[in-house]
């Protein structure tokens, strides 16, 4: 009907758990999400997580410790792990299995730290093994160990700072009042986004007396008091005091630390004792065990782990015959006996990350304490200051006792008791509420003059108090004073031995290869073969490609070395070793493949030397020769490739190994023979050498081959004699001409 609105459509009723905007795409920055959602995660793992403290601890140590402390646990009273667990999620609500990780990390019984923080009692499993692992928190029991006295002993006077809790039902410490620097004498390990944290414990006699040392003299050499590293597995450390040196001023670098064994004689077996902090006795065992099947280690009968209740102990049982000096020398070489362990010295300093060297740490650490001994100081001089004035006021009562009980007797509402106190003696309302609270049983004369006796030491006190806070020599002292005793209590000798670096062998290790006669033949086409001289025997004719030949048979052994000359100017190293022993009825190995030779490479020439003595001989297409010494392609280290092996500048004729020089022809494209000496020609080390000119050719012509002479092959030899350089001769109608021709 005209004039009349429609009825709107009822809109359908939204289901349950209905979310507005869900399913739909947004376009959003990508910078703006990772400044909104990474940035914040980032800066939580660094500051919360992962990077220590001044005070030596991450904030999930702090919790578990302050929450024991509050628990009663620093008595001699144990509880149940799962009850201290439990207690400290009201901190720490990161889960059960997490906190009673990090608490087996700071016990006892795990072995981790040098001066563990937490006394367990049960199976708290070991550090330095992969497999064993702890038991439930339901069976295991734990208090906190003596030494944590030293982070509580002041932190209920004002030392440290105090925040609420994450569900603000209770307060927890920022930091805690360390009496000495436990940020450098357990051990502390982070990674964070972007960083990480990485801190070696050190000898806590040594760091106090260090810090004393800095106390009294901020120059002072921190070697004459802080030797080195020292891990609770003990070991060997490889003491380079370059290294160290670098450690100590900027936090960063790395040393070595090396396992301790003895030898039984009678057993003739190793006994591993120490290792070092970063390997485990597992993969230890199973690197020597993978060693052994690889056939590199021939002097090991059997390797087991003999770990007890008495420590750590890997037993390794040697050979007849086998030197265990020796031995260990190569263990440390090829597995984690011997390990490096990197510093970073990373450490949250108000709030932002710093790599700090050990003098700065320890200068870090000194003004934290210092202003913690100031905050105790100003906390006690505050509490003295309001006990003298209360007992002022309670000494003013001591004239009239009488009086003050008249007072209040008479006094007829009791909020007026105050203030008529007030006006009768000239105290004020603290002093007055302090007198009306005395008991009735109180109120004589012996009582009073007692408490008032306590006035001069008060005043003696405070005076003392104020002293101190006026003086920073004062408060380095009491700081000293109380290393000195914490040293005296809690130190124990070191665990890590110094072994000086320049007094350390290094063992070269060889790999043993079995040396025995073999033919190796090397074809035109690049093919190898290394055949037994029982298998040769028993062979027929060698197989090879259509068109091909062999270019070189040498009798040699399994130990040698063999150079294989490119086209390309490159020579490539491999050994006899490298190769099975295969038969004359196959192709063979094809060398560039083997020797991984760049694309389009193929081998020209192949030499085979155990020694290196002797030198190669050069002939190129330009009529030239170089002698180059073969020592020159001897390497320190196992380079399979070398570059600039010989001369480019003209194409490759041959490469002729020789032990001593002879004579050799050489032949033209022109059908010219030259015969010559190779004492001519002087040897060189430079290998890209271009030679000298050996055989002069005309124009188009080039020199097509070159081999070693023996007597017969040529019926006139003096014929071609000439010097150098020459162009040749003729071949004669005597000559029986082929064999000459042939390389």
């Amino acid at each position: 009907m005209a004039g009349k609105r429609e009825k709107k459509q009822p809109k359908a009723p939204k289901a349950k758990g209905y979310i507005a905007g869900a399913g739909e795409i947004v376009e959003q920055d990508v910078g703006e999400t990772l400044r909104k959602n990474f940035m914040p995660y980032a800066m939580s793992v660094i500051l919360s997580r992962a990077i220590p403290e001044i005070d030596g601890f991450k904030p999930s140590h702090r919790k578990i410790l302050y929450t024991m402390y509050k628990m009663g646990l620093l008595g001699p009273g144990r509880k149940k792990s799962a009850t201290i667990v439990g207690e400290v999620m009201k901190l720490n609500p990161h889960g059960d299995t997490a906190i009673y990780d990090t608490m087996v990390r700071l016990s006892r019984g795990y072995e981790a730290l040098l001066h563990p923080f937490v006394d367990s009692k049960g199976n708290f499993g070991k550090f330095y093994s992969r497999d064993m692992a702890w038991a439930a928190p339901r069976y295991t029991e734990a208090r906190l160990d003596d030494v944590s006295r030293e982070l509580f002993k002041d932190i209920d006077r004002d030392t440290v700072d105090f925040v609420d809790n994450y569900d603000s039902t209770m307060q927890e410490p920022v930091l805690l009042p360390v009496g000495f620097p436990t940020v450098l004498v357990n051990a502390n390990t982070g990674i964070a986004v972007g960083m990480a944290s990485n801190i070696c414990p050190f000898n806590l006699t040594e760091v106090c007396k260090t810090a004393i040392a800095l106390l009294r003299d901020p120059q002072a050499d921190l070697f004459e008091t802080l030797q080195a590293p020292d891990f609770p597995g003990g070991g060997l450390l490889v003491f380079d005091k370059a290294q160290m040196e670098k450690i100590y001023e900027t936090g960063r670098g790395s040393f070595k630390v090396r396992s301790r064994y003895a030898y039984d004689k009678g057993q003739n077996c190793i006994d591993v004792t120490q290792i070092p902090p970063t390997a485990t006795i597992e993969v230890i065992v199973e690197k020597v065990v993978e060693l052994v099947k690889q056939g590199k280690l021939k002097e090991i009968g059997d390797i087991r782990d003999e770990s007890d209740l008495e420590g750590l102990k890997i037993t390794i049982d040697l050979k007849r015959g086998t030197d265990p000096d020796k031995l260990m020398a190569k263990l440390y070489k090829m597995t984690a006996l011997e390990d490096s362990f990197a510093c970073n010295f990373n450490v949250l300093i108000a709030g932002a990350p710093r790599v700090l060297g050990v003098r700065a740490l320890l200068e870090e650490w000194t003004a934290f304490r210092v202003e913690c001994v100031r905050r105790r100081t100003h906390f006690d001089l505050r509490k003295k200051k309001e006990k003298l004035h209360l007992l002022l006021g309670l000494q003013a009562i001591l004239l009239d006792i009488d009086k003050a009980i008249r007072i209040v007797r008479e006094t007829e509402e009791e909020a007026e008791v105050v203030p008529n106190l007030m006006i009768g003696f000239g105290i004020d309302q603290m002093q007055a509420e302090y007198v009306a609270e005395i008991r009735l049983r109180h109120l004589n004369r012996e009582y009073i003059l007692k408490r008032t006796e306590e006035t001069s030491q008060l005043e003696k006190d405070i005076q003392e108090l104020e002293g101190i806070l006026g003086s920073k020599t004062k408060v380095r002292n009491i700081i000293i004073a109380e290393l000195t005793e914490i040293a005296k209590k809690y130190g124990k000798p070191r665990r890590t031995m110094l072994l000086y670096a320049d007094e350390v062998e290094e063992a070269e290790i060889s790999e043993e290869i079995p040396d025995y006669p073999v033919h190796l033949f090397f074809t035109q086409e690049g093919y190898f073969k290394k055949i037994t001289p029982q298998s040769l025997r028993m062979s027929g004719e060698q197989k090879l490609k259509e068109g091909d030949a062999i270019a070189r048979q040498v009798e040699s052994s399994n130990a040698a070395e063999l150079l294989f000359f490119s086209d390309k100017a490159q020579v490539y190293k491999l050994r006899a070793s490298d190769f099975d022993d295969t038969k004359a009825s196959v192709l063979g190995d094809y060398i560039p493949a083997k020797a991984q030779m760049d694309e389009g490479e193929r081998a020209a020439a192949m030499v085979v030397t155990k020694d290196y003595s002797g030198f190669v001989l050069f002939v190129f297409e330009n009529g030239k020769a170089a002698k180059v010494e073969l020592s020159a392609y001897q390497t320190k280290t196992n380079r399979r490739k070398l570059l600039n092996a010989y001369s480019d500048k003209s194409p490759l004729v041959c490469a002729l190994y020789l032990p001593e020089d002879r004579e050799v022809l050489m032949t033209a494209s022109s059908g010219r023979m030259l015969l010559f000496h190779t004492g001519l020609i002087a040897s060189k080390t430079t290998k890209n050498t271009q030679g000298v000119q050996a055989m002069n050719l005309k124009k188009g012509q080039r020199v097509l081959s070159c081999a070693p002479f023996a007597e017969g092959d040529l019926q006139n030899p003096g014929r071609y004699r000439k010097k150098l350089p020459a162009l040749g001769a003729l071949p004669d109608g005597e000559e029986t001409g082929g064999e000459q021709l042939s390389m």
